[in-house]
C-alpha cells in the first residue's frame, strides 16, 4: 500500500491528500461516515490525521489514523507533534504503529501549548520536529534512539514534514525545508498557497534545496501544495492579518469583502469560485496538493469534481 502510495508521489501523476481533524469525542465513526456517503475516498490518494491542533483536545490521531486507514484501505499520514511526547513515548507510539501497518508520518513541532483548551497544560517539546526525523530515521536502519537493535525491526516509515508557504526572507525558508530533508523528509507539505506565483516560487525554493542536500532520500522528496479553501471573507482576513507563513494576494481579500456584503450565498460562491481556480492552477503547474478544509468533506469533493 504504501510503496505504491509513495510511488506514486514520486511520479508525474496526480496526487491528492485529504486531512481529517478527529473529534472532541470518542468516536471517529461519524467522520468516516460522512466521508463514505461523499465517495471521497474514491477521488483522492490517501488523508492525513491531526494530532491536537492549537492544543486544543481531540481523539488521539494515531489511532483515529489506524482507523481510517483500515477503514477505507488508503494509506493514511498520521501526525505527531513533539509538543505533546517525549522521544521515549515517541518511538513506543511508532513501533505500535508499525505493527498496525501505520507507516506515513508526518512530524510537527506543534502549536503552543498555551493556547489549549485544556488546564495548566504544559509542553514536553524535547526538541522541534528534526528531532522525530532523526529517530524515525534510527528506526528505519533497525535500531532505537539509543542505537540498540530492535527485534523485529520495524517495516519502513516514511517520514513527511511541513513548511510555510511564503517568506520575505526566501533564503531562510529554503534553509529550513533543506534543513527537513537533510533530516531524512521523504516530502514537505506546505501550508496554504493563494498565489500562482507563490506556487512557482516555492517550487523553485524546493528544487534548489533538494540539490543542496546530503541525503539520497532528498533526490525523490516531493512538494505537497496545501491548499484551504476560503469560503468566508472573515476566513480571508484572519489568515491575511494573522497568520505567518502565508500570503493571501489583497485582490482576493478584497474579492470577499465585496461580496461578503450581498450576503453569506454570494460569499460562499465567490469564495468556492476562487479557491477552485486556485486548486485547478495548482493540480495543473505542480498536480500534488494537500487539502485542509476543517472537514467539510463535501468542500473537497466539489473541488476536486
Amino acid at each position: 500500500m504504501f510503496e505504491t502510495f509513495l510511488t506514486k508521489l514520486q511520479s508525474d501523476e496526480k496526487f491528492i491528500t485529504v486531512e481529517i481533524t478527529p473529534p472532541h469525542g470518542a468516536s471517529i465513526g461519524q467522520i468516516i461516515d460522512n466521508i463514505d456517503k461523499l465517495q471521497l475516498a474514491h477521488k483522492v490518494d490517501g488523508f492525513s490525521l491531526t494530532d491536537n491542533p492549537l492544543a486544543k483536545l481531540k481523539m488521539s490521531g494515531v489511532l483515529s489514523a489506524i482507523k481510517v486507514q483500515h477503514y477505507f484501505q488508503k494509506p493514511v499520514i498520521a501526525t505527531m507533534s513533539m509538543r505533546d511526547t517525549n522521544k521515549l513515548s515517541m518511538q513506543s507510539t511508532l513501533l505500535g504503529a508499525n505493527d498496525f501497518d501505520l507507516r506515513c508520518i508526518l512530524a510537527l513541532t506543534g502549536d503552543p501549548a498555551k493556547l489549549s483548551d485544556q488546564p495548566e497544560v504544559k509542553g514536553v517539546l524535547e526538541r522541534d520536529s528534526t528531532l522525530l526525523l532523526s529517530i524515525i530515521y534510527h528506526l528505519n536502519k533497525g535500531v532505537d534512539y539509543s542505537n540498540q537493535s530492535l527485534n523485529p525491526p520495524p517495516n519502513p516509515i516514511y517520514p513527511f514534514a511541513v513548511s510555510n508557504s511564503y517568506s520575505k526572507d526566501k533564503t531562510r525558508l529554503e534553509k529550513r525545508i533543506l534543513k527537513k530533508l537533510n533530516y531524512g523528509a521523504r516530502a514537505i507539505l506546505t501550508q496554504p498557497i493563494y498565489d500562482f506565483n507563490n506556487a512557482k516560487e516555492l517550487l523553485e525554493i524546493f528544487e534548489s534545496a533538494k540539490s543542496k542536500s546530503i541525503r539520497q532520500s532528498a533526490k525523490e522528496a516531493q512538494l505537497i501544495m496545501g491548499q484551504f479553501p476560503v469560503v468566508r471573507a472573515r476566513t480571508a482576513n484572519f489568515i491575511s492579518d494573522k497568520v505567518p507563513g502565508i500570503h493571501v494576494p489583497k485582490a482576493i481579500v478584497d474579492e470577499m469583502n465585496l461580496a461578503a456584503m450581498d450576503g453569506e450565498a454570494k460569499e460562499q460562491e465567490v469564495g468556492f469560485a476562487l479557491s477552485k481556480t486556485i486548486f485547478d492552477n495548482i493540480m495543473q503547474l505542480h498536480g500534488k496538493v494537500h487539502l485542509m478544509t476543517h472537514n467539510r468533506f463535501d468542500l473537497c469533493s466539489d473541488l476536486i469534481g
